[in-house]
C-alpha cells in the first residue's frame, strides 16, 4: 500500500472509530462498508483536510438524506452545515444527492454548478448496490460488488462556494433538479431515439429514385457512422411541413418528442424554424441537400457545456418532394473528433472535391499543406460551411503559409444564428489580451450576442484562434470582411511591429532590420510603456554608438509640447548607472534644476554590456539667442567633460 492510500485508510479507520463511539452495533455495522466505499475514490490530500467528526456528519447526514426515496425521482438537499444546527461543519455549501444511477450525471450536475458561476471544491460520487421495500425505505447499502444484483444508486456530495442568498440556493437546486431530469430524459429514450436514428437510415435508403443515389448512399453512411458511437443522442422529435399562412413552417408530430424534445402541452410549430430568414426556410422545401448538420441555438445541459449538434434528415414523399424532418439534436463524441477526415462519411467526399479542384500535384509541398489544413480544419466548421467557401478558405490558409501575418477568414451560417472566424495572428504575438480585444471586434461587426473561442498553438509560425459569434437571425449589420481584418490588424501590432517600420522608414530596409534585430529584444517592459516606438529610433542610433565604442553618449532635447525652458536629457553608459548623487550636482552647477529622473537597463536578461539609459527632466533658465543645436552641443560636450573628471563640476 503506498503512502497516499495508508494515509486515506488511516483516514476512515478513524471515522469509524468516531462511529463505534457514537452509534450502536447495527448502525455502526451499516456505516462501515457504507463508509469505505464513500471516501474510496476520495484524494487523501481532500480527506486530511477535514476532521474525522466533519467527515462522519456528512456521511450521516447524507445517509439520513437518502433513508428514503422513490425510484426514478431524485432526492436533493443544498445546505451550509454548522456545528451548531447540524453537529458538523464545513466552509462550503455542501449539495447532496440520492438519485438512480445513470451516466452524465457528475458532469451535467458540474456544468449546472459552473454555468451559475460557482466554485467546485470537492466532489464525492460512490455508486452503491441499494434495496429499499415498496415504499422507498432503505433496506441495505454497500459495494457494487457485496450485491451484483442490486439496483445502482448514484450518491453525490458536492461541496461550492458558501451560498449565503437563500435565492442562491433555490435557483442552484431548480437548476440541478432540472439537469437531472434531463439526464433521466435523455438516457431513458436513448434506445428509443437510437431506433428512431435507424428508421430514418432506412428511410433514407427507400429515397425516390430522382435523388442521386451516390449521394443517398453517403448520406445514408453518415447516420450509420453517428449510431455507431460518434453521437451521444439528446434529443429526437419528427416534424411535418406545412404551409402555414402562405409560408413553409414544420408542424410537430404528435407523441413522437424523445428525450430532451419531448412534447411539450404549447409547443405545435417549430419555434426555431419559425425565427429563421424567409430565404433559410425556403431550404426546407428544396430536395437538397438531403441533411442539414449544424448546431442548434441551445446549450447542452448534459454532459459537456457547448451547443448541441443538429441533424435535421428530409422526409421524402414518392414524387420525391419534402413534406417533413426526422430532428436529432446531440453531441458528437471525442471519436467523432479525433476521426481522420478520408474516413468520415460527408467530410470525406467534401475534402476530396476540394483536393481535385485545387489541382496540386499529389505528393508535393502545397498538397501536403492542403490535406494538414483540411484534417486540422475546426470540425464542426467542416461538417457546416459551404464547399465553394471552404475552398477559398483553404487555398488562402495553404498560400498564408510561414509569413508572418494577420489573416481573417470567416463564413456565415445560412440560418443567420452565427458567423464563424478563423484569426491567424503571429503566435509569438497572441495573448489572452489580444484575444479579447479580437473578441470585441468581431462582436461589434456582426452585431454578436455571444462568442466562443478555440485557439490552436502549436510549433507554426502562426497561431490560429476560431471565434464563433453568435448572432440574431435577420440582425446581422452590412459588413466588409477587409475592413474588420485591418482592424484587427491594428489591434495587433505590437511596439516591436511599430519600432521595426519607423527603423525602416528611417535607415533603409537593410540599416534598419540590422538595427532592429540587434536592439528589438532590448528595451524593458518599463521604456516600452513610457516611449512611443517611433520616438525610440533616436535612442536606438545612440545605443548602437556606444556599442561600438564610444564611451558616452548624450543628447539635450526639447519635450514635444513642453512649456518654455522644459528640457530633458538622455545619458547612454555602457557597464553600469550613474550614481544620483553624483550626478545630480553637476546638472546643478550647469544652471538647471533636476525635475525627475528615469533610467533603464537597455539589454536582454544574460548580456554582459548592457547600456544604461537616463533620461532627466531639467527646468532651465531662459535660451536668449543661442539656437537649440548650438545650445544642445555645448551642455552636451561640458557635462561630458565634467563627468570624465576633465574640468572640474563648480558653478563656474
Amino acid at each position: 500500500m503506498n503512502a497516499s492510500a495508508q494515509a486515506l485508510h488511516n483516514r476512515v479507520d478513524a471515522v469509524l472509530a468516531l462511529a463505534a463511539s457514537r452509534l450502536d452495533a447495527a448502525a455502526h455495522k451499516m456505516i462501515e462498508g457504507f463508509a469505505r466505499e464513500y471516501f474510496a475514490r476520495l484524494d487523501a490530500d481532500d480527506l486530511a483536510e477535514r476532521t474525522p467528526e466533519d467527515l462522519l456528519g456528512a456521511l450521516l447526514s447524507h445517509l439520513q438524506l437518502g433513508e428514503v426515496r422513490e425510484p426514478g425521482r431524485p432526492k436533493l438537499r443544498i445546505f451550509g452545515p454548522t456545528q451548531a444546527e447540524d453537529g458538523w461543519s464545513s466552509r462550503h455549501s455542501v449539495i447532496q444527492i440520492v438519485n438512480d444511477d445513470m451516466p452524465f450525471l457528475v458532469d451535467s450536475t458540474s456544468l449546472e454548478i459552473n454555468r451559475q458561476g460557482l466554485t467546485l471544491h470537492l466532489i464525492v460520487h460512490p455508486i452503491f448496490a441499494v434495496r429499499r421495500d415498496k415504499k422507498g425505505k432503505l433496506e441495505s447499502i454497500g459495494p457494487q460488488a457485496q450485491s451484483p444484483d442490486a439496483p445502482r444508486e448514484s450518491w453525490m456530495h458536492i461541496e461550492v462556494d458558501r451560498l449565503i442568498d437563500a435565492e442562491q440556493r433555490d435557483a442552484l437546486a431548480a437548476g440541478i433538479e432540472q439537469v437531472l431530469a434531463d439526464v433521466r430524459a435523455a438516457v431513458t429514450d436513448w434506445r428509443a431515439m437510437l431506433a428512431k436514428l435507424h428508421e430514418a437510415i432506412a428511410e433514407l435508403q427507400r429515397a425516390p429514385a430522382a435523388l442521386p443515389r451516390p449521394l443517398v448512399a453517403e448520406n445514408a453512411a453518415f447516420l450509420q457512422w453517428l449510431a455507431d458511437g460518434h453521437m451521444t443522442l439528446l434529443g429526437y422529435r419528427q416534424h411535418d411541413l406545412v404551409d402555414e399562412r402562405g409560408e413553409a413552417a414544420l408542424r410537430l408530430v404528435r407523441g413522437s418528442g424523445l428525450g430532451l424534445l419531448r412534447d411539450t402541452e404549447q409547443e405545435k410549430l417549430s419555434v426555431s424554424f419559425a425565427a429563421l430568414p424567409a430565404q433559410a426556410r425556403a431550404l426546407a422545401k428544396a430536395p437538397l441537400p438531403l441533411l442539414v448538420v449544424t448546431k442548434a441555438n441551445t446549450r447542452s445541459t448534459v454532459h459537456r457545456a457547448g451547443y448541441t449538434d443538429y441533424i435535421g434528415v428530409k422526409r421524402y414523399n414518392a414524387t420525391g418532394e419534402v413534406i417533413g424532418e426526422h430532428r436529432f439534436i446531440g453531441l458528437f463524441t471525442s471519436t467523432a473528433y479525433s476521426a481522420r477526415v478520408a474516413e468520415t462519411p460527408l467530410l470525406r467526399g467534401k475534402v476530396e472535391a476540394i483536393a481535385a479542384a485545387a489541382g496540386l500535384p499529389a505528393g508535393g509541398h502545397l498538397a501536403k499543406a492542403l490535406d494538414h489544413v483540411l484534417e486540422t480544419y475546426p470540425r464542426d466548421d467542416l461538417f457546416q460551411i459551404p464547399d465553394e467557401q471552404l475552398y477559398d478558405t483553404a487555398l488562402g490558409i495553404v498560400a498564408l503559409g510561414e509569413r508572418q501575418r494577420l489573416r481573417l477568414f470567416m463564413w456565415r451560417d445560412p440560418f443567420d444564428r452565427f458567423v464563424s472566424c478563423l484569426v491567424y495572428v503571429p503566435r509569438e504575438a497572441y495573448s489572452t489580451d489580444l484575444r479579447v480585444k479580437f473578441q470585441r471586434i468581431l462582436m461589434a461587426a456582426f452585431g454578436g450576442t455571444s462568442a466562443e473561442f478555440d485557439v490552436l498553438l502549436s510549433d507554426a509560425v502562426l497561431a490560429r484562434i476560431h471565434f464563433t459569434v453568435r448572432t440574431t437571425p435577420g440582425q446581422v449589420p452590412a459588413y466588409e470582411r477587409k475592413d474588420i481584418e485591418r482592424q484587427l490588424a491594428a489591434a495587433a501590432r505590437r511596439w516591436d511591429d511599430e519600432l521595426r517600420d519607423a527603423l525602416v522608414d528611417e535607415e533603409g530596409e537593410g540599416a534598419g532590420l540590422t538595427l532592429f534585430k540587434r536592439w528589438s529584444a532590448a528595451f524593458p517592459a518599463a521604456y516600452r510603456d513610457r516611449v512611443a516606438a517611433r520616438d525610440a529610433v533616436p535612442d536606438v542610433r545612440k545605443l548602437a554608438a556606444v556599442s561600438t565604442g564610444a564611451p558616452l553618449e548624450l543628447a539635450l532635447y526639447q519635450p514635444p509640447g513642453a512649456a518654455p525652458g522644459a528640457l530633458g536629457l538622455k545619458i547612454y553608459l555602457p557597464g553600469a548607472p550613474l550614481v544620483l548623487s553624483d550626478s545630480l550636482p553637476m546638472l546643478e552647477h550647469m544652471g538647471v534644476r533636476v525635475i525627475g529622473e528615469s533610467s533603464w537597463r537597455i539589454g536582454t536578461p544574460d548580456d554582459a554590456h548592457a547600456i544604461f539609459l537616463h533620461d532627466f527632466e531639467l527646468q532651465a533658465p531662459a535660451a536668449g539667442e543661442t539656437d537649440a543645436a548650438t545650445r544642445a552641443g555645448l551642455f552636451e560636450g561640458a557635462f561630458a567633460r565634467v563627468l570624465s573628471g576633465e574640468i572640474e563640476s563648480d558653478d563656474f
